[in-house]
């Protein structure tokens, strides 16, 4: 029988004119902690696109790799990228065993990746994926509703909370937020 990986928690926070993700650092083997700090959020693209993975970790590092290309090849286009490598990734029989899932952001939108051809982009500027994502997703939108917290505190408190309750997550919480540059009028 093949080790089942478990999920971690990502979270993803729009507000304003900035954007944050969040992950924590747990890797689970069945019922083991592996590792509790591991960096599951990146930058991409010169450091104008931030990424997160929840699943297998080897699958998660594949698909930034391809997801980076996916970038490059459409000149940062975040939208373009995302739906090329769903469609790639839904109809390649080597990707489209990768147990894995992804939230990418870039200054103007947040997207959640799947497998199976998902692109979704949130109505409320909050995506979360793993097993402590429903957790997640309930303390980000009180946090948003309810306070003036900055998107970066969010997802980072939403982490935080999630870790509380969700036994594949943990506090070793690493944030990376994107500011968009202010205009002058």
């Amino acid at each position: 029988m093949r080790a089942r990986w478990q999920h971690t928690t990502v979270c993803c926070v729009r507000r304003g004119r900035d954007v944050a993700m969040a992950s924590d650092g747990q890797v689970s083997l069945e019922h083991t902690i592996q590792k509790a700090g591991a960096r599951k959020v990146r930058r991409l693209y010169d450091g104008k696109v931030i990424a997160g993975f929840a699943g297998s970790s080897a699958d998660g590092l594949a698909l930034f790799s391809r997801f980076d290309g996916k970038l490059q090849e459409y000149h940062g286009n975040l939208r373009r990228a995302a739906v090329e490598l769903a469609k790639e990734w839904r109809m390649d029989r080597s990707l489209r065993h990768l147990q894995a899932l992804l939230i990418v952001a870039d200054t103007e939108a947040s997207i959640l990746l799947s497998g199976t051809g998902d692109v979704i982009e949130p109505d409320d500027g909050i995506l979360t994926i793993g097993s402590g994502g429903p957790m997640a997703l309930a303390a980000a939108r009180v946090l948003m509703r309810h306070t003036e917290l900055d998107a970066g505190s969010i997802a980072r408190e939403a982490l935080s909370i999630a870790s509380e309750i969700d036994i594949y997550t943990n506090d070793q919480i690493t944030v990376e937020v994107l500011a968009s540059e202010a205009v002058d009028a």
